[in-house]
């Protein structure tokens, strides 16, 4: 009965730690389906994410017009690419 494979309805919460990010492609298939008229709770249950991070990647398109992953806050690094890649 069980398999080592993971089924598509493995919830998302399950496969990914907390401090893992959606896909570019899950973000664009979530709007995808807002612009269709689908429901916040309709969405949820088709793509088997939680509604609160359904209603975040749709608050987060209305508001910055992209669902790409913005810069994070935090220390600069002391070093470039550039010099990295010269080590």
């Amino acid at each position: 009965m069980a398999t080592g494979m993971q089924t598509a309805s493995t919830n998302i919460c399950e496969r990914m730690g907390r401090s893992q990010e959606i896909s570019e492609f899950m973000s664009g298939t979530v709007i995808g389906c807002h612009l269709c008229n689908k429901s916040i709770h309709e969405i949820s249950l088709l793509l088997n994410i939680p509604r609160s991070t359904v209603s975040g990647i749709i608050t987060k398109w209305k508001q910055l017009g992209t669902t790409a992953t913005q810069p994070q806050s935090g220390r600069l690094h002391k070093m470039t690419e550039w010099g990295q890649h010269k080590l």
